[in-house]
């Protein structure tokens, strides 16, 4: 078994909310001596345990997906994708390759973030495609595979999307009425979700729902 002071962390999605929010979180914790994160550009910052990886996600090399653990925190939109094509790619396609080679590559641990309402079934192509990425990932057979599924999210984003801080106004109103599973649910509980299960040796196929995230 591999010491938990030798685990590398890959990080796909790094640029993101979560996705930031997790590789800071990674870089401070002792569980992993190196956290690699694929991405386009720079984060623009450093850390001695952090390894940015300049990578073509159209274009794998499966020789830089080497890792332990990976932690997918991948997702667009689909005005932001420009098509359901391009949106599908990015949440869809991307995830599974990077599942697939980092498990070739040894990879014993997958932890992503969907959403509430993943179902393939679903008439909403949103909620149908995260559906169909859970499904194909426990195809797999990683020996874990850890799924968040959060509703609304919470905190500040680099980038603007106005329908969710509308929406996420609306929460924080109406919240004493809100059921826990829907009210929304801040970004940095997600990030510490996904830390804390990777931790506990938790074996097979494992969801957390939005609700549950809250006590993170």
């Amino acid at each position: 078994m591999t010491n938990p002071t030798h685990k590398t962390a890959l990080v796909i999605g790094a640029t993101g909310l979560i996705g930031d929010l997790l590789t800071h979180r990674l870089v401070d914790s002792p569980f992993y001596h190196n956290v690699k994160v694929l991405v386009r550009k720079s984060l623009g910052w450093q850390h001695p345990r952090l390894q940015e990886v300049l990578f073509d996600f159209d274009h794998p090399n499966g020789l830089l997906t080497q890792a332990d653990d990976v932690y997918c925190c991948l997702g667009t939109t689909i005005k932001k994708a420009g098509s359901k094509e391009a949106f599908r790619k990015v949440d869809y396609q991307y995830p599974m390759d990077i599942a697939r080679l980092s498990l070739a590559n040894g990879a014993k641990q997958f932890a992503i973030v969907t959403a509430m309402g993943a179902n393939s079934g679903s008439s909403f192509f949103y909620n149908r495609v995260k559906g169909d990425v859970e499904r194909d990932l426990s195809t797999l057979n990683y020996p874990t595979l850890l799924i968040f599924r959060p509703s609304l999210l919470l905190g500040n984003r680099s980038e603007s999307r106005f329908g969710e801080r509308l929406a996420a106004g609306a929460m924080r109103l109406f919240s004493p009425f809100i059921p826990a599973r829907y009210k929304g649910v801040d970004a940095g509980k997600v990030a510490n979700a996904m830390l804390e299960t990777a931790q506990q040796g938790l074996i097979g196929q494992h969801v957390f729902e939005s609700d549950a995230l809250q006590e993170f």
